[in-house]
């Protein structure tokens, strides 16, 4: 006892040292980011307070400029450049260079980066869910769980674990090789280059941007045409936090523009992510072929969101309108398809046409609406179609939402939100991906048919089950083919940034988020070595040197079986010939010198 005592006031005292470490708040410099021209404050320039019709078709990828607006107000924004391939390549080549430098720091000084970052985010989270909500028509509090926390929390378990994962692993060696060190480095790629859709236009840039720089990558990100006034000013917060830690201004770059801004990208980087649809990922595959340069893909999906007859209906019910209003219907990993077990349809249907009918859409910043605008220009006609499909074959509508003031220029930007009943997988909205605020539910009557009904999909991105028997959903969730589940929640594994993210199927392949999509801005790099330097070294065994002995061959075989042998005496019969036959190589190569 008397030797322990000390020992144990040392780790007692150590413990209350490192908790009073951890109240003294790291010092983190502010940074300061222009806003004088993204504040709605009235005095903005007179070009720039017009009601703007955006042209249909194709016509709006014409020119060299994106023009932004409010999808909720329709009131002019600006614009941005289209940069052309030339201009890409250039900002592709700055990005590498100053990825050179960068690539050589610590990840003290990028740590430092993450909490500059965070600290601005945490002080000016209405300013950032504003400018979200100007540019993609989602409410205040949508931007806020999409926005604001996921990023959040996506740089706290970056600081946390971001550099133990990177840091070299070592693994085992194997029994031919237990002289050797067997380990692998994570080394970065270079310039990762990020396209990224515009239902979350912050998260979206900061999501690869944390990763790529954090395991010494630069990034160049192109922005969604749909959501490109908002992406310019989260880059200023970008470039204000490297400038604070001195890294080099070209690190991260955003870009502007259509179709041939992003092919130009493609052909230009190391890695490619991207989020969007599966016509445009396969596009980018094809491209990518070209350089030979990883691709990972996130296409969408169609979740299934599955209610058992055991649940608490009223707190289900709550969760499912969530999921599928969830940024006006900008919903990335959302509820498309709903299947509720017969024994409580009816009461389910209810409850949920009870909510949506009090949910109220209309311009966010306006007044307190439960749902904004839709971003993307024309997407309430594809949305109209899918529910016109479903009604001709058999589908009823029994509940929409209510529009509040919105104006008669505006109304085409939005839809309500829509329960459907008697819905089949006959039907495109049961097999498309809608992206919008509708809710089409499904009788099951066996938990077996249920999981029939959610594998009969083209996506594979995530689910949602609902169950009183916890053992039961679990069961369910793990014959989804999915590439993220939540049991008895919804799309909680996205809070999780220690998890992987992405799907399988049409919803894409590879991963970000966790420590696949950390380690995927990286190419592995297997190392071995001498475990005990210089005293034990590679040896070649006298039998297999050049020239090659007699019973070479024979050594081998009962070298093979003395390492993997699955019989103990096999395996030492075996080792006495490997020792028997280097003795007689030896006693050969010492007559041959005394000759």
């Amino acid at each position: 006892m008397a030797f322990w005592w000390p020992l144990l006031v040392l780790a007692f005292a150590f413990a209350i040292c490192k908790f009073l470490l951890l109240l003294i708040p790291p010092k983190v410099p502010s940074i300061d980011v222009d806003t004088s021209d993204v504040l709605d404050d009235g005095n903005q320039a007179s070009e720039n307070s017009f009601i703007y019709v955006p042209p249909r078709g194709t016509a709006q990828q014409s020119g060299k400029k994106v023009q932004c607006y409010e999808p909720a107000t329709m009131k002019y924004l600006g614009y941005v450049p289209a940069l052309t391939p030339d201009e890409v390549r250039e900002q592709v080549e700055k990005v590498r260079k100053a990825q050179k430098m960068w690539a050589k720091t610590s990840f003290k000084q990028r740590r430092q980066f993450l909490r500059i970052l965070l600290k601005y985010i945490i002080k000016h989270q209405a300013l950032i869910c504003e400018i979200s909500s100007r540019d993609t028509g989602k409410t205040m509090v949508d931007a806020s769980l999409g926005e604001i926390m996921t990023t959040c929390e996506k740089i706290k378990w970056l600081l946390s674990e971001g550099e133990k994962w990177l840091k070299p692993e070592f693994r085992s060696s194997g029994w031919s090789m237990l002289h050797k060190r067997a380990k692998v480095e994570f080394h970065p790629l270079g310039v990762v280059g990020a396209i990224v859709s515009w239902n979350y236009p912050f998260h979206n840039i900061f999501n690869p941007m944390l990763a790529a720089v954090f395991s010494g990558n630069g990034i160049v990100i192109k922005i969604s045409e749909h959501a490109s006034w908002s992406g310019c000013f989260y880059f200023r917060i970008i470039q204000s936090a490297l400038a604070a830690i001195g890294a080099p201004e070209d690190l991260v770059e955003v870009i502007t523009g259509f179709a041939e801004t992003g092919e130009a990208l493609i052909s230009s980087v190391d890695k490619v992510i991207f989020v969007g649809s599966p016509g445009v990922g396969k596009m980018i595959m094809r491209s990518a072929a070209d350089t030979l340069i990883p691709v990972t893909l996130e296409l969408g999906g169609k979740d299934a969101f599955i209610v058992c007859e055991d649940v608490d209906v009223d707190h289900v019910a709550q969760i499912a309108v969530r999921a599928v209003l969830q940024s006006s219907g900008q919903n990335c990993a959302g509820a498309e398809r709903f299947y509720v077990h017969k024994n409580i349809y009816s009461s389910f249907v209810s409850k949920i046409t009870k909510i949506i009918k009090s949910v109220t859409a209309g311009p966010p910043l306006a007044g307190k609406f439960d749902m904004g605008a839709l971003c993307m220009h024309e997407h309430s006609e594809k949305l109209e179609g899918l529910v016109n499909d479903a009604l001709d074959k058999g589908a009823e509508i029994i509940a929409r939402g209510s529009f509040g003031h919105i104006g008669e220029d505006a109304v085409d930007q939005y839809f309500p939100p829509t329960v459907i009943v008697n819905v089949n997988h006959s039907m495109r909205l049961m097999q498309e991906e809608a992206f919008g605020p509708i809710m089409p539910i499904m009788k099951f009557s066996s938990d077996e048919e249920v999981i029939k009904l959610a594998n009969d999909s083209k996506y594979g991105l995530g689910c949602a089950v609902f169950s009183g028997s916890q053992s039961r959903a679990r069961e369910i969730t793990s014959q989804i083919n999915c590439g993220v589940a939540a049991v008895n929640d919804f799309a909680a594994t996205y809070m999780c940034q220690s998890l992987p993210f992405g799907g399988v199927k049409h919803s894409g392949f590879g991963r970000f988020g966790g420590v696949e999509g950390l380690r995927a801005c990286c190419f592995a790099k297997a190392v071995v070595e001498d475990r005990w330097w210089p005293f034990i070294k590679t040896k070649i065994p006298k039998p297999i040197q050049y020239p090659v002995a007699e019973n070479g061959f024979e050594f081998q075989e009962s070298l093979v079986e003395a390492l993997y042998g699955l019989s103990i005496w096999d395996r030492l019969q075996a080792l006495v010939n490997v020792l028997k036959m280097l003795t007689e190589q030896k006693s050969i190569g010492s007559s041959h010198k005394e000759k």
